[in-house]
């Protein structure tokens, strides 16, 4: 694939020549005017699609009242967001940042103000080998992706990363410094890894004998992606703590950090942020929110999961898929060779976006609102970049 590099922009990932210029639901425009069907949608962050209808809306509307008065004030959307991810989940307060990274720093540091509090001065936090917690310091030491010890040394302290899936190397890590336990409920950068039934109960059941906090990173899983609001809800395990992020701003920076009664111990000047909460994209995530709870919607992302999976075990039977793997509408299939970068390419030739998460996984993350006929127009373009 040729790239296409800018001298004004900083080398921090290889993009193909291509600039993108409009997008429409499933479907990217380049300035060429060549269309795309996007199965990535910004890494899961489109919810609703490139460009939707209601974001638009929100955007207009709350641009034209109040923008960011201060978060040292009160704003009705931040108000009116926060109350219905409480009405809608099991958790009592509301943080809201900006990138996913920003809502796990703020777990974290909610955490540790915890056992500060509550056990000794505790600290430490296991996370997972392959987890993906973004890109600041902390939480990149708090990921478990290969290599990334060696990019910003020294890290900050207070993490033990354990195999994903093994309550019992969970356990085995538990010490009287151990404060929360810290997963995705399905491992997403890793390449859509689902943990074994019970694993997730297991954690909780772990915490509660140990009296610790379970943190439940939902920045990939939250907001519909498995078919269910939050994928907690459909594991039926409720953390102390949950991160979301992506999908709650459907692609505006737009991310929360959610807390039960027990956990929600910050006091006035133990978190804070520029822009956290500003009227503008909470007016967004209220919007999304109402689309994503309306009568159906779930069911209908349950769906096209069934024809989504439908249709890749029937491209298994050609081309060898060793497994096919995940929920709702977040999907991996793993190759019998690790060609995964050349089928990207060859997608994207054919007008396809997919993503490589590993050199023998394709993952799968379109809109929400998906068609049917556009399930099937990406089995056959992808079928046609096997073949090549």
């Amino acid at each position: 694939m040729k790239t296409l590099e800018s001298p004004a922009l900083m080398k921090i990932t290889p993009r193909p020549a291509q600039v993108m210029a409009r997008g429409n639901g499933s479907y990217l425009w380049d300035e060429s005017g060549r269309q795309y069907l996007d199965f990535i949608q910004g890494w899961a962050v489109n919810c609703l699609g490139h460009c939707p209808a209601e974001i638009a809306q929100a955007l207009a509307h709350q641009s034209t009242t109040l923008i960011s008065p201060s978060p040292a004030l009160h704003n009705r959307p931040q108000l009116n967001l926060a109350k219905r991810l409480v009405e809608l989940s099991d958790f009592q307060n509301v943080h809201f940042a900006n990138s996913g990274s920003e809502a796990n720093e703020a777990a974290v540091k909610l955490a540790r103000k915890w056992g500060k509090t509550n056990r000794a001065g505790a600290f430490g936090v296991i996370s997972t080998h392959n987890a993906f917690h973004g890109r600041t310091l902390a939480m990149m030491a708090a990921s478990g992706k290969p290599g990334w010890e060696e990019m910003y040394p020294p890290f900050p302290g207070g993490f033990k990363k354990v195999p994903f899936g093994c309550s019992a190397s969970m356990a085995q890590a538990v010490d009287e410094n151990t404060v929360a336990l810290m997963v995705e409920p399905i491992q997403g950068e890793a390449g859509v890894v689902v943990p074994p039934a019970g694993y997730l109960a297991s954690l909780r059941a772990l915490a509660d004998r140990h009296n610790l906090l379970l943190i439940f990173d939902e920045i990939q899983t939250g907001i519909g992606r498995t078919g269910h609001l939050f994928a907690y809800q459909g594991a039926n395990v409720v953390p102390d703590i949950m991160t979301l992020g992506k999908g709650l701003g459907g692609g505006v920076p737009l991310s929360a950090v959610l807390a039960n009664e027990r956990a929600s111990c910050f006091e006035y000047g133990d978190q804070g942020g520029t822009y956290n909460g500003n009227p503008l994209v909470t007016a967004v995530g209220k919007a999304i929110l109402d689309i994503i709870c309306a009568p159906s919607f779930l069911a209908g992302v349950r769906q096209r999961e069934a024809a989504l999976v439908a249709g890749l075990e029937c491209l298994a039977t050609t081309y060898g898929f060793l497994e096919i793997r995940g929920k709702g509408l977040l999907y991996a299939v793993r190759l019998p060779q690790s060609r995964a970068v050349e089928v990207v390419e060859a997608a994207f030739a054919l007008g396809l976006i997919i993503n490589a998460p590993r050199p023998d996984l394709l993952r799968f993350m379109p809109s929400l609102r998906v068609s049917l006929g556009e399930i099937e127009e990406f089995l056959e373009i992808l079928a046609q970049a096997l073949a090549d």
